[in-house]
């Protein structure tokens, strides 16, 4: 497509297309209403309840905990597995920080893994080379919802007696050969941000998978005391009797998740249309070799979370940016490498991690929200096409 057609097509679309725009269901404001009627607007109220058990029995998880984020979630993770001083947890360098300091604030040292060539999830084939002594968990971050290698991650946990916790923020409603994610390793976390396919503005859920770890939960939970177990009869009085913090959300944030959640079905069916779209209308780039798209493994579903590109170096990607902003779309790069953050540069081994690089340099996210048309993601892509198919200078 030439750039005169590009602007032909600018014409139909004036106003700005931004890379996320909340959905509103049209029962948050009922049900949070409901919920200050109810006289408990506290943590764990009858909406908290809810969202639990819409998670434990849709999704077969054993235990549910809503938190007020998924970094809350993770750092419940972290102590629930006991990690101390000196303890390594491995995880991918191309992530967001919350996944990295949850265990960093435990002490932990953070041993970083390579993504994998054909998409930036964790490469569980480079998993076992650097595991020590020292090696307390592997935590797996499902990218763009899009499941890792789960059979090989929990083969190399099991010979290794180590945890496995996944970093499910991205990963609601996906799955790794029909076992929804979230549900595999020990424990998981999910965020329910604003961006996120199902969301409550702030939010997230720590998943309990593994018996062990439900009652001490609970009380890590409620600031470290038994005070779910009292609420339930179990004991007299209830008293501090762990470490813990106040990780429960207040129920008008719950009600809200709740009306998000009856829409699933809805909204993911709108999100993986849309995802399709941009698919079928980017082929022809991938094809010429101009740009990559998701690869989604055999073993994996896709949650429609995320559409993005790899472009083949920082230029072009930059360039891209540039020139879907001028048309009034806002497109986004992601993850810096962690191991080459500020924080972290002088305490990494000097490996190179040459994928979670490229993707540092390369990867763009390109608008997708329930509410975008698929005009707009055939606009937003013309003017894709017409950038790599220019006349190059």
């Amino acid at each position: 497509m030439t750039d005169t057609k590009a602007k032909q097509s600018k014409k139909i679309i004036l106003k700005t297309i931004p890379f996320n725009k909340p959905y509103l269901t049209g029962k948050e404001g009922h049900y949070i209403y409901q919920a200050v009627l109810s006289g408990k607007i506290s943590g764990n109220g009858i909406f908290t309840r809810r969202c639990h058990e819409f998670f434990e029995q849709r999704f077969g998880f054993k235990k549910c905990l809503l938190t007020t984020s998924c970094t809350d979630a993770l750092e419940m993770a972290a102590i629930l597995v006991d990690l101390q001083p000196g303890d390594e947890v491995i995880m991918p360098s191309y992530t967001f920080v919350s996944t990295s300091n949850a265990f960093v604030l435990r002490g932990a040292k953070i041993v970083f893994a390579d993504s994998n060539s054909y998409n930036p999830n964790l490469d569980a084939e480079a998993i076992e080379s650097l595991i020590t002594p020292k090696t307390k968990a592997i935590v797996v971050v499902h990218y763009a919802g899009i499941a890792c290698d789960m059979d090989k991650i929990m083969e190399v946990a099991d010979k290794y007696n180590l945890f496995v916790i996944e970093d499910a923020a991205q990963a609601i409603d996906s799955y790794y050969k029909g076992k929804p994610l979230g549900g595999i390793g020990h424990l998981a976390a999910f965020s329910f941000h604003e961006t996120k396919n199902i969301m409550s503005g702030e939010g997230g859920m720590l998943v309990i998978n593994d018996d062990r770890f439900i009652k001490r939960a609970e009380i890590i939970w409620e600031k470290g005391t038994n005070r779910s177990a009292f609420f339930r009869g179990e004991v007299d009085k209830y008293s501090w009797v762990d470490i813990g913090s106040s990780f429960l959300p207040s129920d008008i944030i719950a009600a809200f998740l709740f009306a998000q959640l009856e829409n699933l079905e809805v909204i993911q069916a709108k999100r993986k249309l849309i995802w399709e779209r941009y698919y079928k209308n980017l082929q022809e780039l991938s094809e010429n070799g101009l740009l990559q798209l998701p690869m989604i493994h055999g073993y994996a579903t896709n949650n429609a979370h995320m559409f993005y590109i790899v472009c083949q170096n920082a230029h072009d990607r930059d360039g891209l940016i540039q020139k879907l902003k001028e048309n009034s779309v806002n497109a986004v790069f992601h993850y810096l490498s962690l191991h080459k953050s500020q924080y972290y540069f002088d305490k990494h081994d000097g490996r190179d991690i040459k994928f979670s690089d490229n993707y540092s340099e390369s990867l763009l996210r390109l608008p997708l929200y329930f509410e975008l048309e698929l005009s707009e993601v055939d606009f937003i892509c013309n003017i894709i096409r017409a950038y790599f198919n220019r006349p190059q200078v």
